[in-house]
């Protein structure tokens, strides 16, 4: 964080919670049979009595939409409800045909959950809205409704108001959606409105969470969700300052002025008059079914970085590169595997990747270790002896080594001059330098 905002947060701590809201790739909407794939499609084209909110439209729960919201609560270690129901919220607004939302209340699907130090309070599931589009129409403004969005999967995360830095809350979205990708159960594309996020923000000058709250929405990126905050705990530290109330309210971000704007009172729960949705039966899950989708889960991110630091000794910034992509990991882990026969280092593997992209030249693992093995049995010595002179020199050298270790990276170009001697000048000294930077590390 910038000095400028340090002072300005001198007597003052950011309370920040989230709400995070994701579209399920599921191939039908959430009540209905529609396709839920309505990006870029011809629009009221994917719409039927449900989804339109005709009179008298039964809904039907979809089963894979149940099943990813609970994959997405057990990634996050919360507690799923052995029973829970629907209900609706009843707001009027021209993108919600039936004068209410399909969602849940008071018992959502699952509850609690921690990542790291950040509380989950819910995460619950619920239909989409349909898409107001404005345009121009012969001259005049006009506001045009498009229902192919209406009733697609949306799971809604809802952290506590853990967060009193920009940087982490933007560092926890980025992860909520590569663990959303991982699961396969969205491919939470901010672009595509299939992640939107939303943040509450307050300011406290004790230990208390505030009283009141002011939403941010209606955001379209990390980077502008971050800005969007830092503005709106510098409006509000102003205006407290000055003997003045903060409104709870909702705001939207103005990107060219740099400030947020008001645009309707925050409502409270009982604002949206929920009741049971009395057309939809309860949910009921029983211990040995959660048990089973549980044990479902792929390997999740964090696991995927500890593994690849630990057994394939990878840095960690290379890690954090490869696990940005799934596809990129698997690809890592095949041509890790083919190393063993050909006895390249899987530091190399990373090197060539992260830094020379190498991997997007070949679609299978096979070809990319071929092509490592004739750059270096033409230009250097081979990757093995390579590291075998690494593991000597740091081995023989504790002084320099010890160096290292208290901050003094000068040493670093002493022990590349040390490895080359050992190879008699053969060595490549980038592979040279990032092989030692990873054994000394260690």
């Amino acid at each position: 964080m910038k000095k400028s905002n340090q002072l300005r947060y001198k007597n003052f701590t950011a309370v920040i919670g989230l709400e995070v809201h994701i579209e399920l790739a599921t191939k039908s909407k959430m009540f209905c049979g529609c396709s839920a794939d309505h990006f870029g499609r011809p629009p009221n084209t994917q719409v039927c009595p449900v989804c339109l909110g005709l009179p008298g439209a039964l809904p039907y729960v979809n089963k894979e939409a149940l099943l990813s919201t609970l994959k997405l609560g057990l990634a996050f270690s919360a507690q799923v409800n052995n029973f829970s129901k629907f209900d609706r919220k009843h707001y009027f607004y021209a993108d919600l045909p039936k004068g209410y939302q399909i969602s849940q209340y008071d018992i959502p699907l699952c509850t609690g959950g921690k990542f790291g130090e950040i509380r989950i309070r819910r995460i619950h599931l619920e239909e989409d809205t349909a898409k107001l589009v404005h345009q121009t129409v012969q001259g005049n403004k006009a506001s045009l409704i498009d229902f192919n969005r209406s009733g697609v999967p949306l799971v809604e995360l809802v952290t506590e108001p853990d967060f009193n830095d920009p940087k982490g809350v933007v560092s926890f979205l980025k992860e909520v959606q590569l663990i959303a990708r991982y699961l396969g159960i969205s491919l939470a594309d901010m672009e595509k409105g299939s992640l939107r996020l939303e943040a509450n923000v307050s300011v406290a000058q004790d230990a208390q969470v505030p009283d009141y709250k002011v939403e941010l929405k209606n955001i379209n990126s990390f980077k502008f969700l971050e800005k969007a905050i830092v503005s709106e705990i510098d409006r509000q530290i102003k205006l407290l300052t000055s003997g003045e109330t903060v409104v709870q309210e909702t705001r939207g971000y103005d990107e060219t002025k740099r400030t947020t704007f008001s645009q309707r009172t925050k409502e409270e729960a009982q604002d949206y008059r929920y009741f049971p949705e009395p057309d939809i039966p309860p949910l009921r899950f029983s211990d040995e079914e959660v048990k089973e989708i549980s044990q479902s889960l792929p390997e999740l991110p964090d696991q995927v970085r500890k593994r690849l630091t630990s057994e394939y000794r990878v840095r960690a910034d290379y890690s954090e590169i490869l696990v940005a992509d799934r596809k990129r990991v698997e690809f890592f882990e095949k041509a890790a595997g083919l190393e063993r026969e050909e006895n390249i280092s899987p530091a190399l593997i990373a090197e060539l990747m992260v830094n020379k992209n190498m991997d997007k030249d070949f679609s299978e693992a096979a070809g990319f270790i071929k092509r490592i093995l004739e750059l270096t049995r033409r230009q250097y010595a081979k990757a093995a002896d390579v590291e075998k002179a690494v593991k000597k020199v740091v081995r023989e050298n504790l002084k320099p080594v010890a160096d290292y270790g208290q901050g003094k990276t000068a040493v670093l170009g002493f022990l590349i001059g040390l490895v080359q001697k050992e190879l008699k000048g053969k060595g490549d000294s980038k592979m040279i330098r990032d092989l030692l930077v990873v054994e000394l590390e260690k």
